[in-house]
């Protein structure tokens, strides 16, 4: 029976909007990671470039940090999800010297991976011949 390993990549303060992430994030959860990259790579949203990149980071934080040998088939993404970043007020100039207040709202994506252990074969051993 092969281990499960985690793996997980955080990309903070992306400028996009959550919702708009969100929508994109939605569509590659429960999948593998392979499938996942094509569907983002052909994903004609802004936020799915950096969907990618922190699905591809968790990918590589998995099969280069767990000091296992990982099978790449297996990796799928556990968990994804976009949070609130920092929000970042600026002003508009509006007409009469009035100055409109609106907010630059940055999201938080967390991707998490698991992927199974690599089963190692072992050879079997030889059969004694009995002795007659």
């Amino acid at each position: 029976m092969a281990d499960t390993h985690f793996a997980h990549a955080y990309a903070k303060g992306v400028d996009i909007q959550p919702r708009k992430t969100n929508i994109v994030a939605s569509l590659v959860r429960d999948r593998y990671v392979a499938d996942a990259v094509v569907i983002l790579e052909h994903t004609p949203r802004k936020a799915a470039k950096a969907v990618l990149k922190a699905v591809e980071s968790a990918n590589a934080n998995l099969l280069n940090n767990s000091g296992v040998s990982i099978d790449p088939k297996t990796i799928r993404i556990a968990r994804i999800f976009v949070t609130t970043g920092t929000r970042m007020r600026r002003y508009k100039p509006a007409s009469r010297g009035r100055a409109l207040p609106y907010e630059k709202i940055s999201s938080n994506i967390f991707v998490e991976v698991a992927g199974e252990e690599k089963v190692k074969k072992t050879a079997a051993k030889p059969v004694e011949k009995e002795k007659k």
